[in-house]
């Protein structure tokens, strides 16, 4: 239980200390996620946490860059009719 409560306290200041919401983009569901499992797997949250917010935000950047691409590639061309 202890090291449930500092994995949220470790999440709350990271989130404080961020200057960009954007950067935060998956970590703190991340973290949520890999420090219960973490702590299930062998009182291993605060490590847990750390490897759920590094694997939330690659997959929130990888996300976002999928949908710049789809963004790009349905974007009309700017060619002038005849």
């Amino acid at each position: 239980m202890k090291s449930i409560k500092i994995v949220t306290i470790l999440c709350i200041v990271s989130s404080l200390s961020m200057a960009s919401l954007a950067n935060a983009k998956g970590c703190l569901k991340g973290a949520a996620v890999g420090g219960l499992a973490g702590h299930v797997a062998g009182k291993h949250a605060v490590l847990g946490a750390a490897a759920g917010c590094a694997v939330g935000r690659h997959n929130a950047n990888k996300k976002e860059a999928e949908k710049q691409k789809a963004a790009s590639n349905t974007a009309p061309s700017a060619a002038p009719a005849h």
